[in-house]
């Protein structure tokens, strides 16, 4: 009988196979294992990939440590498919298996920098995941298993940043921007997770719960908490009251998700609160969803403020939805494509991609539910629209 799924089994060679329902086994080399059990690699088993996305899909429990690996299995076979359709990329069979080494460390590291709640930490403390990740590369639990695999640890860490000059390939497939690993199985894992998968999930709620965000360059896939989410950089505020406070590379590697919830269980604060039970404590006063909105957005939130003060919070965001360049300028990161026996732009192979490339707006007006009529906020909202002569751009959101 072979390994039920989600296992995870020794070789006879100390190398290791992993079962994952995205990319199936994985496999490891004893190298890659050591690399595997550090404690800083294994503290990715307590960050969740998507925070608190939990909150709205209770499947999206998966972690940082579990795309890591995705990422090193897509990344691979990424690699394996350019050594067998572009052989002449690689000086020699050594070097694609050099690279090819040097690739899936780095995959299987590209997180290690990230914070309890990633995006809310760094935006608290102030300290970018990558500053974070030459620290914990310099760890011996992390540059020893490098060593003992002759795997460059500064090019670890250029790949992860994006910055290597030496192999422009792996950068792309490392850091992106446009063909990166990381994508490649975030968006597949967390569709799957998430339980949007295979046009099984209504789109229109979908459309409603989904955000791309632009993180350190990349995309990542976010669900809106309709103000849930929003609580995440108070409670870590109350925390660490001092930005300095993880600065220390043990104190920081000492955090991860399951911290934060525990340290939740004995605070009285009303964001710890709203986290621990659940309750929603803004409300959806209005949202815009184009550039033009912007007028008629600030108009509304100076209405509510007048109306209600600090009982209203706004949140404000541009990101673009597909990350080749806006521009046409030549040396512009983007995908090329072969068309017909040339090379063409991707916007210009597909509509669908060039459809896809620009911003998308995402402005957004709460109030608090416990100090402000939820419906009179809406209704204010909508007659400053209606009066601007854009009325189809609100909507009345439902109660949670």
């Amino acid at each position: 009988m072979g390994p039920s799924p989600g296992a995870e089994v020794r070789s006879v060679a100390k190398g290791k196979r992993i079962f994952d329902p995205i990319h199936r086994f994985i496999e490891l080399d004893a190298g890659e294992v050591a690399l595997l059990e550090a404690p800083a690699v294994q503290r990715l088993r307590r960050l969740r990939q998507l925070g608190l996305a939990y909150l709205a899909f209770p499947s999206a429990e998966h972690s940082r440590f579990t795309h890591a690996l995705g990422a090193l299995a897509a990344g691979t076979r990424a690699l394996e498919a350019l050594h067998a359709h572009s052989p002449e990329a690689f000086a020699s069979e050594r070097d694609f298996l050099d690279q090819r080494r040097l690739l899936r460390a780095a995959l299987l590291l590209h997180d290690i920098g990230h914070g309890p709640f990633s995006h809310a930490c760094e935006a608290v403390l102030g300290v970018r995941h990558e500053e974070r990740t030459r620290d914990i590369l310099a760890r011996a639990e992390i540059a020893e298993p490098l060593a003992a695999m002759d795997v460059d640890r500064a090019e670890v860490l250029a790949l992860i940043g994006g910055t290597s000059t030496r192999y422009p390939v792996l950068r792309e497939l490392v850091s992106g921007p446009n063909l990166d690993a990381d994508r490649m199985d975030y968006l597949l894992r967390d569709a799957y997770f998430t339980g949007v998968v295979n046009g099984r999930y209504d789109v229109e709620q979908l459309i409603a719960s989904l955000r791309v965000f632009d993180h350190d360059g990349r995309q990542e896939l976010g669900v809106d908490g309709r103000g849930v989410v929003a609580l995440e950089s108070f409670v870590l505020e109350e925390l660490w009251p001092d930005p300095r406070a993880l600065d220390p590379v043990e104190e920081f590697l000492a955090w991860d998700d399951f911290r934060v919830v525990d340290a939740m269980r004995t605070s009285d604060s009303e964001a710890a609160h709203g986290l621990r039970e659940r309750v929603t404590v803004y409300g959806l006063a209005a949202e815009f969803n184009a550039e033009s909105d912007l007028v008629t957005y600030e108009a509304c939130e100076r209405e509510l403020r007048a109306a209600y003060g600090d009982a209203v919070w706004s949140d404000s965001q541009e990101q673009l939805l597909h990350r080749l360049p806006l521009s046409g300028e030549d040396n512009a990161p983007t995908v090329r494509v072969r068309v017909g026996g040339r090379l063409v732009d991707a916007r210009r192979a597909s509509d669908l991609i060039g459809k896809l490339s620009g911003k998308a707006y995402w402005r957004k007006l709460f109030v608090r539910r416990d100090r402000v009529p939820i419906e009179e906020a809406r209704q204010r909202c909508a007659r400053i629209i209606a009066s601007g002569g854009m009325p189809s751009l609100f909507e009345l959101a439902p109660e949670d």
